[in-house]
C-alpha cells in the first residue's frame, strides 16, 4: 500500500470517527504512518485533503452511476440500476460515503461548491430517470424532486445501519431497496408491479464487483 493510499484510509476513518475538526494534523500523520513532510507533500491543508477525499469518492460514484446507465434500456431499468449499485456503494464503502454525507459543511463555499457540483451531477441522474419515466407513463412520480431526494436519503441510510453481521447479506439488502424504490414510483408493467427480478438488468454479483473494483488513485 502506498503512503497516500495509507493517508486515504487513515484520514477517512479518522473523518468519519472523530470528525473533520476534530482530527489534528498530527493525527492525520501519526494514522498513515508518514512524516510530516511526507503529509504535506499530499495535500496544502487538511480541508485540501478533505476535499481531495470527497472529490474521489464523488467521482468514483459519478463514473460507477454513469456504467450502470449503458447497461440499461428503460427509465425503469436505470433507475433500479443506480438503486442497487448505491447501495453497494453506501454499503461497501461505507467510510467514505458517511465523510462526504456529513462533512460538506466542515468546507469554506469555494471549495464547497465544487464538490456541491459532483454530488447535483450524481443527482440529476437520478432526477433524469425519474422524469424520463413519468413523461412515458411507466413511472408515476407526483414530484420529481421530491422524490429523488426521498429514495436517496433511503437509500444512503444504508451506510449508517447495515452490517455485516445482520440477518441479511448486502446482496438481499440492495434487492430489498430495489424493490421498494420501484413500489414508490409505481414501476409497472400492464396491471403488474415490477420488482428487480423481472427487469433487464446485470445479475446482483456485477453491481458487488463494480463497488469493489480497485481503482488507481490519482497522483498528487
Amino acid at each position: 500500500m502506498s503512503s497516500y493510499q495509507r493517508l486515504r484510509s487513515s484520514a477517512l476513518e479518522l473523518f468519519a470517527t472523530r470528525g473533520f475538526q476534530a482530527t489534528g494534523i498530527r493525527d492525520l500523520a501519526a494514522g498513515a504512518g508518514i512524516s510530516l513532510a511526507t503529509l504535506y507533500h499530499y495535500m496544502d491543508s487538511k480541508e485540501d485533503l478533505l476535499v481531495r477525499l470527497m472529490r474521489e469518492s464523488l467521482g468514483r460514484l459519478n463514473a460507477d452511476a454513469r456504467t450502470v446507465l449503458a447497461e440499461a434500456a428503460s427509465p425503469v431499468e436505470r433507475l433500479a440500476g443506480l438503486t442497487v449499485m448505491h447501495v453497494f456503494a453506501h454499503g461497501l464503502r461505507r467510510t467514505e460515503t458517511v465523510v462526504v454525507d456529513r462533512e460538506l459543511r466542515a468546507l469554506k463555499e469555494e471549495s464547497r461548491q465544487a464538490v456541491v457540483a459532483l454530488r447535483d451531477e450524481y443527482e440529476e441522474m437520478w432526477g433524469r430517470q425519474l422524469a424520463d419515466g413519468t413523461a412515458d407513463g411507466t413511472l408515476l412520480v407526483p414530484d420529481v424532486r421530491v422524490t429523488r431526494l426521498a429514495l436517496l436519503a433511503m437509500c444512503t441510510g444504508v451506510a449508517y445501519w447495515y452490517s455485516e453481521k445482520g440477518e441479511l447479506d448486502l446482496d438481499e439488502v440492495a434487492v430489498v431497496h430495489a424493490d421498494l424504490v420501484l413500489a414508490q414510483v409505481g414501476a409497472r408493467r400492464g396491471s403488474r408491479q415490477l420488482r428487480l427480478e423481472d427487469l433487464d438488468l446485470p445479475p446482483v454479483a456485477w453491481f458487488r464487483e463494480l463497488a469493489v473494483r480497485e481503482e488507481r488513485q490519482p497522483a498528487p
